[in-house]
């Protein structure tokens, strides 16, 4: 039998009480009040982060957009040579939501526990920006962060991680996707309760798809304004993508009540059948972007940072 996290079963009859009175009251969703929801649902919930690192910031420069970035960089990093890939973390947000800044105290603890440098991109984001300008960004960074990193001189091998969560592991899902198909510099993927198919047909959709924070509604609006173009949403899922054995080697966390969970389980067979390496983390008891609500949740959340720390000192 299922059982939900008690704690967030009394936060969310709060939250859906609090839904449905906005959407009686006339509640209209637009790219305004979706960032606002979860740069205020973070700040909340989730406290700063360590405070001993370096943090520059800087632009990824060499592609079709300048893109700004955030190094974290720890203090066993500062100390060290640069032995392991850096990390390039995409936040969540669903394409049209979040900010370098909205994740922040999520960063710095990705930075802290792993002993790596941590770069935020602060990709362009939909509706201003559709659909592919936000992948595009992300490419660029991987293509071109080496000679951010040597303008700043911040040591580094030339080796890359990608991490990312909800709309930002649909983000290094696609990269992976990409490049894949030619020699490239990913060591490894760290997907967080990803977006991974925007057909929308696994049965999690319908399972959790109300009453778990993450809606079916809200799902399919966000991804209404990521595409623009009359794209093939069979196409551009990473699920449905070809997999081969030159995929980065990956790490998949699902949550048990997050509408987006079959994705994350299919795509780990997937990654497996190519002939690439691929493990999962999973949470019975948690929902989607629990990492957003660590107050409520920390326990789930260290366990998050520690075992992703361990996987990739394996990578």
């Amino acid at each position: 039998m299922r059982q939900l996290d008690p704690k967030l079963e009394e936060w969310l009859a709060a939250v859906n009480a609090q839904i449905a009175q906005l959407k009686a009251d006339g509640f209209e969703p637009t790219p305004v009040n979706a960032r606002e929801s979860l740069a205020n649902l973070t700040r909340a919930f989730v406290d700063p982060g360590p405070q001993k690192m370096v943090v520059t910031d800087t632009l990824v420069r060499g592609g079709e957009y300048s893109v700004p970035v955030r190094i974290y960089q720890p203090q066993d990093y500062i100390k060290s040579t640069a032995e392991g890939a850096a990390i390039i973390y995409c936040h969540g947000g669903g394409h049209m939501a979040g900010s370098v800044t909205v994740y922040d105290p999520i960063c710095r603890r990705v930075a802290e526990a792993c002993k790596r440098p941590v770069i935020s991109v602060e990709y362009r984001l939909a509706p201003e920006n559709p659909y592919p300008a936000a992948l595009n960004d992300l490419i660029s960074v991987v293509r071109n962060l080496g000679a951010t990193l040597d303008r700043k001189g911040i040591p580094h091998n030339g080796r890359w991680i990608l991490m990312g969560d909800s709309g930002g592991g649909a983000l290094c899902a696609s990269a992976s996707r990409l490049l894949q198909h030619q020699p490239h510099t990913i060591d490894a993927q760290v997907l967080i309760y990803p977006s991974l198919d925007y057909t929308m047909q696994l049965p999690s959709i319908e399972e959790n798809g109300r009453g778990y924070l993450l809606e079916k509604e809200k799902i399919l609006w966000y991804f209404e304004n990521y595409f623009q173009g009359a794209e093939n949403p069979w196409l551009t899922s990473p699920l449905h993508g070809e997999f081969t054995e030159n995929m980065p080697a990956t790490l998949v966390v699902t949550a048990e009540f997050c509408a987006l969970r079959d994705e994350g389980v299919e795509y780990v067979h997937k990654v497996r059948e190519g002939g690439a390496n691929a493990e999962q983390l999973h949470f019975d008891d948690m929902i989607h972007a629990f990492l957003n609500i660590e107050s409520l949740v920390p326990d789930a959340c260290g366990r998050v940072y520690r075992h992703v720390a361990e996987y990739l000192q394996g990578v």
